[in-house]
């Protein structure tokens, strides 16, 4: 597997949505939700049993979607996630053990950090795709700017999870060191049990337009009016 190409993908989705999921037969329908709202990128985490069997039925009936798994926190789980044909993988934190089967293994790894400490790990294993995680209680995009700094000549790119919304993933998007964002308000648990695949839509629809609206204003242009309410 083509790490360049498939961290490409996600640099160009610009939007992750990140969701559990506790049935197997709710992950096709969450994952046509998403694509027809725009969303091509998909994270699930492993905190169910259903979740690798989810990835897998996505991988045969949309393949159009970018989909990945995270949480993953020890080296034998990545060996079940390309057993299933996963197609990334991310970790809350920066685990040498689980970066290094993944490298060994060929999954497209992105190992989470809070830290410049956290970075310098990384950067040990050449990861330049890192998760910042969490973000909004950590310091938000201005705790960002300042931890990552030393490492912006390396041309390091981030996708920051944990607080991020409809109102402020414009915000982080418009920033050079932002390579996507995670959105777990896309897709969330009680939605997705309640079968609410509409809704899940609209939210997809609205972060798209807030991407397309961010990549405007960083190329000079004016965006459109964003919604004055989060959408869920």
């Amino acid at each position: 597997m083509d790490e360049t190409v498939t961290f490409t993908r996600l640099r160009e989705s610009g939007v992750v949505a990140v969701l559990i999921i506790d049935a197997v037969e709710d992950a096709v329908p969450v994952a046509e939700a998403l694509l027809m709202g725009g969303v091509r990128a998909m994270e699930l985490t492993l905190r169910t049993p259903a979740a690798l069997k989810g990835l897998e039925a996505i991988r045969t009936k949309v393949p159009q979607m970018l989909a990945g798994v995270g949480t993953i926190i020890r080296p034998d789980q990545v060996d079940a996630v390309l057993d299933v044909g996963g197609m990334f993988g991310v970790s809350p934190g920066m685990s040498p053990a689980v970066v290094q089967r993944a490298l060994a293994s060929g999954l497209p790894f992105a190992p989470g950090i809070c830290t410049p400490s956290d970075i310098e790990r990384a950067l040990e294993f050449d990861r330049k795709l890192l998760k910042f995680f969490p973000a909004e209680t950590s310091g938000g995009l201005k705790y960002l700017q300042n931890i990552g700094a030393p490492y912006q000549h390396l041309g390091l790119g981030y996708v920051p999870l944990g607080g991020l919304t409809l109102l402020n993933m414009g915000t982080y998007l418009q920033s050079p060191l932002i390579a996507a964002i995670g959105g777990s308000w896309l897709a969330p648990r009680e939605l997705i049990k309640e079968g609410k695949w509409e809704a899940i839509q609209e939210a997809a629809e609205a972060a798209t337009q807030a991407l397309q609206d961010a990549r405007l204003l960083t190329a000079g242009g004016r965006p459109n009016e964003l919604p004055s309410t989060p959408q869920r």
